[in-house]
């Protein structure tokens, strides 16, 4: 099979969202075994490449086959065919760009649209600014900084009244003590 010729537009990574990365590589044709995030497309027969991290510049490889099965994927790309090529791109993320991502719910959002944001309580007023979103198995906490030590505020529990997205900030009620943990 001939490489695709495409008019490659140059993307940056702020342009786009990671959907996971490569573990290793799967079977003796290059396919490669790849752990998806919580954002990943749940719909991958629209989706026919991703952007893969080589080095610091998003490269598009094109979907030959696809299984996705939960939080993992096997996937066979039209350009990588044997397991050396397969085990170059171990370790790399994958993104898509934003453009493609469905706008997020009212009173939800996406790891990477609240970097930045204001952490306000209700009580104690402005907490800190949103430095990143981690994720430990189902749970995602909003990671922020103040007086010089980090916090952990979980995203599933009660806490936070409301995210503006247009001010950038999140408004929260934390029980008394909460930042002292």
């Amino acid at each position: 099979m001939q490489p695709r010729c495409v008019g490659f537009v140059f993307m940056r990574h702020s342009d786009c969202y990671k959907i996971g990365h490569v573990l290793r590589a799967h079977g003796l044709k290059g396919e490669v075994t790849i752990s998806l995030n919580a954002e990943s497309p749940t719909q991958w027969k629209k989706i026919d490449h991703v952007l893969v991290d080589l080095g610091g510049q998003l490269v598009p490889h094109f979907i030959q086959h696809i299984s996705v099965r939960d939080t993992k994927a096997f996937v066979k790309w039209e350009d990588v065919n044997t397991v050396e090529a397969a085990r170059q791109l171990q370790g790399c993320g994958l993104y898509l760009p934003k453009a493609l991502r469905p706008a997020s719910g009212r009173g939800e959002f996406y790891n990477d649209e609240v970097l930045g944001f204001a952490v306000v309580d209700k009580q104690i007023g402005e907490l800190g600014t949103v430095r990143e979103v981690q994720e430990h198995g189902p749970n995602r906490f909003l990671v922020f900084d103040r007086e010089g030590k980090e916090h952990l505020l979980p995203v599933n529990a009660p806490f936070i009244r409301s995210i503006n997205k247009t001010a950038c900030k999140i408004t929260v009620d934390l029980p008394e003590g909460f930042l002292e943990i």
